[in-house]
């Protein structure tokens, strides 16, 4: 579980990203989890913008998303989510404590 500290210091790290992945009308999928599990190893932080045309409700879908690949939902601002997890090997954010 992430602290409010930093919380705040991944927000302002995600604050300049742009979303790579976009939730469309199908919603979450298996495979849409394996490529954002994947791609939350290499990066660690990162952005999901949600659509409008999304029958789910940007909550559940970041929920989903964090249960399926077990990241932590960092902040849901907007029709965006912004995810950390913690790399295994390639660590590059180093948290405050």
């Amino acid at each position: 579980m992430l602290t409010g500290k930093q919380k705040r210091f991944l927000r302002s790290k995600a604050h300049h990203l742009d979303p790579i992945f976009q939730v469309g009308k199908g919603g979450v999928n298996e495979n849409m989890i394996k490529q954002i599990a994947d791609a939350l190893e290499a990066r660690e932080l990162f952005k999901i913008s949600v659509l409008q045309n999304c029958e789910e409700d940007k909550t559940e879908v970041a929920d989903q998303l964090a249960q399926g690949t077990g990241a932590e939902i960092v902040q849901i601002i907007g029709n965006t989510i912004v995810l950390y997890k913690e790399s295994v090997e390639k660590k590059t954010i180093n948290l405050p404590h």
